[in-house]
């Protein structure tokens, strides 16, 4: 047995379900018709359908595991190439952006993809098909069945036409900014006290969560955020202490 056609079956499991959805469409978006559609299928399987199906069905997990790997090499060595003067820390940045939550299911939902991604009626109707967390995951997933399918290069082409396409956009798209990173990067190039962030609140269904998060440089709260996640209230409430310190710093 070839070491590939291990790594194939770990990912499949032997539980892989018949392929029945109608994913032609898609595949014309994504440039790659694939030769073994139950990869495909198993990258469009959301976690709450194997729920809902007693885990009869391999979901998409360690497909994205594969396919933000995949996607990682793609990206650093593209932004390398083009960019052969660029120092290190700018690259990183750049990279960051490109492959976020935040851009790749912005990307994604462009293309179509939320609509095919298989999940249960419950997670559904919660809102699953337009949570950035799903969607991105989704992607990356189909990058891992892309490389499994057609190896490294089809993988390439399809992250280069689908999402790398739209690098200026996503890059000028002031959201994407990374605030906690350049928050931490000015709080250590001042050599004041640490920088953490502190959940104050929570609320809601599990399934539709709010959290408010405080930054706090030593003692001192520098600023507050709310979002769907933690994550999110994290970057909002960097957003608002950067901007705080940027303008004590012009006075």
């Amino acid at each position: 047995m070839t070491f590939w056609t291990q790594i194939r079956r770990l990912l499949s499991r032997s539980s892989r379900v018949t392929y029945t959805g109608d994913f032609e469409g898609l595949e014309d978006i994504l440039g790659h018709h694939f030769r073994d559609r139950a990869l495909l299928q198993q990258g469009l399987t959301h976690r709450s359908i194997v729920r809902a199906r007693n885990g009869l069905v391999p979901t998409n997990e360690r497909l994205e595991f594969l396919g933000d790997s995949v996607l990682g090499l793609v990206i650093a060595d593209q932004l390398c190439r083009e960019n052969p003067h660029m120092a290190e820390g700018d690259l990183t940045k750049l990279k960051a952006m490109l492959v976020n939550e935040t851009a790749l299911s912005r990307v994604a939902t462009e293309i179509g993809l939320n609509k095919y991604i298989m999940m249960s009626s419950d997670e559904e109707k919660s809102g699953g098909r337009e949570r950035a967390s799903i969607i991105s995951d989704a992607f990356e997933a189909i990058i891992g069945a892309i490389y499994l399918d057609a190896g490294l290069e089809a993988a390439r082409r399809m992250i280069l036409e689908t999402l790398y396409s739209r690098a200026d956009i996503i890059v000028s798209d002031d959201s994407q900014r990374n605030y906690k990173g350049e928050l931490l990067e000015l709080i250590q190039a001042q050599g004041t006290a640490s920088l953490q962030y502190e959940v104050i609140s929570e609320t809601g269904p599990d399934h539709d969560k709010t959290f408010c998060v405080a930054v706090l440089v030593g003692d001192k709260r520098l600023g507050e955020g709310v979002g769907p996640s933690k994550k999110e209230a994290e970057q909002r409430a960097a957003a608002v202490a950067l901007s705080r310190l940027q303008h004590t710093r012009t006075q």
